[in-house]
């Protein structure tokens, strides 16, 4: 059992005894404005109290909204059978399974989870899964540095801001050149991006649909991009899939993206799911694991962990990185999510939550003052100008019982006015009306 000091006496104790007088010497190499104010913690207090306190505090999230926001996380129905079947017993150890003799049925919904990947982006080799949409496309930025022995990364501005911020606080201290591109009525700018694709280029990074919804077909960037000797790179939303061209019918080399919306609930940030694959001659440079099907002395079909790339396994100058743990229980939901749907459900999902959007942008657009852009197709997802600043009114739709959608202005400069609105299956006619009778009244 661990010891932890009641008293002042024992606290000077504690600091006797490593050699420190005192507690501002023993934090001394901390910096004043990111020390704590005080040592003086309140008492403790009994778990009935703390579990009041915290149900108090919990009452103050706006949980009662009805969803309208996208922005890369999505409000889609979960079947019951999804936390059925991951909560089983069988599944509560959720960390790699290591030792096949005693994990199949582990290592199977791995391999499951991988064939699902490949068949959803259209590519051929999956890994084990990695920690969200966000780190997975760092990854995948950085096979295509060690694959092409170039520095220099082209990215698309209409990529989700969380995960380009995340590109570029990853690599602060790596001598990675980025060039971003601005997009063009809602699209890939292609006439800027070719200006900049050299010799120097090791990848294009692209969103399909991008953060403002808009679908584009970047197989003409994909050519381009292979002739100069570069690699692409796809961020997806993968229930768009059900009825847009995947990554590899573009000839992407590497298609990544989050997995939130194949079964896992939204939960205040986490834990989700980042999905990579890849083409065949990219696998030795894929992170994480890959769990492979084999057959045993007897002929006996089994599943083995069949390429580990992380330092533990392998000298470390060849490993492919260091912070690629797979979401097992995640990856396990996102199986049984799309196994359950099967083929036709996932394209009949897709078609609702098409269908739906846009019916909701009919209803928008109807309002006097709000202009729904329609520059380019959408999928689920959209972008609303509206005649006054976006911020205000979201707060105004919470009064009215909507997270109306999201301000794009947090994010990009000159959009104050803008909204990106999500309709999701989940959304009823009913709801999209009143979305915009209540939107009406706000304006």
């Amino acid at each position: 059992m661990s010891y932890i000091p009641h008293t002042q006496e024992d606290i000077q104790e504690m600091l006797s005894a490593i050699g420190a007088k005192s507690i501002d010497e023993l934090f001394k190499d901390i910096p004043a404005s990111l020390a704590p104010k005080s040592f003086n913690l309140p008492a403790s207090k009994s778990e009935f109290v703390v579990t009041q306190i915290l149900r108090k505090l919990a009452a103050k999230n706006a949980t009662g909204l009805v969803n309208f926001v996208g922005a890369g996380f999505y409000d889609h129905f979960i079947p019951a059978s999804v936390d059925a079947i991951a909560g089983r017993s069988e599944f509560y150890t959720a960390y790699t399974p290591y030792q096949p003799e005693c994990s199949q049925g582990w290592l199977q919904a791995i391999y499951e989870y991988q064939s699902i990947i490949c068949q959803l982006t259209g590519l051929d080799v999956s890994n084990a899964s990695l920690y969200d949409g966000g780190t997975a496309l760092f990854e995948a930025m950085m096979m295509a540095v060690r694959a092409t022995g170039r520095n220099k990364i082209i990215l698309d501005s209409g990529v989700n801001l969380i995960y380009r911020t995340m590109l570029y606080t990853y690599t602060s201290n790596l001598s990675v050149e980025f060039v971003e591109i601005p997009v063009v009525h809602g699209q890939s700018s292609r006439e800027e991006l070719f200006k900049h694709l050299d010799d120097k280029c090791a990848a294009v990074i692209l969103q399909n649909p991008n953060f403002f919804g808009a679908v584009d077909d970047h197989s003409d960037i994909v050519e381009k991009v292979h002739k100069s000797g570069a690699l692409a790179i796809a961020s997806v939303y993968p229930v768009s899939l059900g009825m847009l061209k995947t990554p590899g019918e573009m000839g992407f080399d590497i298609a990544t993206g989050e997995g939130q919306s194949l079964g896992i609930p939204l939960s205040f940030g986490g834990p989700y799911l980042g999905f990579m694959a890849v083409k065949n001659e990219l696998v030795r440079q894929m992170p994480g694991r890959i769990v492979g099907s084999t057959v045993d002395s007897d002929g006996k079909r089994g599943f083995v962990l069949t390429l580990q790339t992380r330092e533990q396994h392998i000298r470390r100058q060849k490993a492919t990185s260091n912070i690629c743990s797979n979401e097992a229980l995640c990856a396990l939901r996102a199986a049984v999510f799309v196994s359950l749907l099967g083929k036709d459900g996932l394209k009949e999902l897709a078609q609702h939550n098409y269908q739906k959007a846009e019916f909701a942008k009919e209803e928008l657009s109807r309002i006097k003052g709000v202009e729904v852009k329609r520059s380019s197709p959408t999928f689920n997802e959209f972008t609303v100008l509206l005649p006054r600043h976006g911020d205000e009114v979201v707060h105004r739709m919470i009064e009215k019982g909507f997270a109306c959608g999201f301000p794009l202005g947090r994010f990009y400069k000159g959009m104050d006015n803008y909204l990106l609105v999500a309709v999701t299956e989940k959304r009823t006619k009913e709801e999209i009306c009143r979305l915009a009778d209540s939107l009406e009244a706000v304006l």
